[in-house]
């Protein structure tokens, strides 16, 4: 994993800690190469378990025991959540015994809650968060989210602006973190 991608700050994570101090289940949702799994990796305390679904003999696992497989962690990073579905159901019994907030953080690039058996068995038990690609202001390393100071009526100072040539620049690179972090627009380009 390149390095330099791991060094953006995500406005999330705040929310995403603030959710595992009180709900049973966190799922960080959001398209592929957004960032998800760099930014739980960083989040994971230590003793929490790593799973991801994407190795095919976890996934095995994940699919012919799902019972079995939540039933052995105490509390884990399972990525990719939605290659098993399955054990969204597992996770909900588990939790109904044990509720202690913050047992299992998910992350996944497709909607649950459109699955049926999901909506239903994780209500109330699962917070959802989505991480989108980077936004300019984590690309810049600042704290203030334009955006949502906008929406809150407050219209923060822009101390450097963007104009022009740069402008274009900054909208063409986008906000994956793989493709911002290429040094050129040919090798940017060449990412997606």
């Amino acid at each position: 994993m390149n390095n330099t991608i791991s060094l953006y700050p995500r406005l999330l994570e705040p929310r995403v800690i603030e959710a595992m101090a009180d709900t049973p289940v966190v799922f960080v949702a959001g398209p592929r190469q957004a960032g998800k799994t760099t930014l739980v990796l960083r989040m994971a305390e230590p003793g929490i378990r790593y799973l991801t679904l994407d190795d095919e003999l976890t996934l095995l696992a994940a699919k012919e025991d799902p019972v079995g497989m939540i039933r052995s962690l105490d509390r884990a990073v399972i990525d990719e959540i939605q290659r098993a579905p399955e054990l969204l159901l597992a996770i909900k019994k588990t939790v109904d015994e044990d509720r202690r907030p913050g047992r299992f953080l998910l992350t996944g690039s497709a909607n649950l809650m459109i699955l049926p058996t999901v909506a239903d068995s994780l209500a109330g038990r699962m917070e959802t968060l989505t991480l989108l690609p980077l936004s300019q202001c984590e690309m810049r390393h600042s704290t203030v989210n334009w955006l949502d100071s906008v929406f809150t009526g407050e219209f923060p100072q822009v101390s450097t602006p963007v104009i022009g040539e740069e402008l274009i620049e900054v909208v063409l690179a986008g906000g994956y973190p793989e493709a911002v972090s290429r040094p050129t627009v040919r090798r940017r380009t060449a990412w997606s």
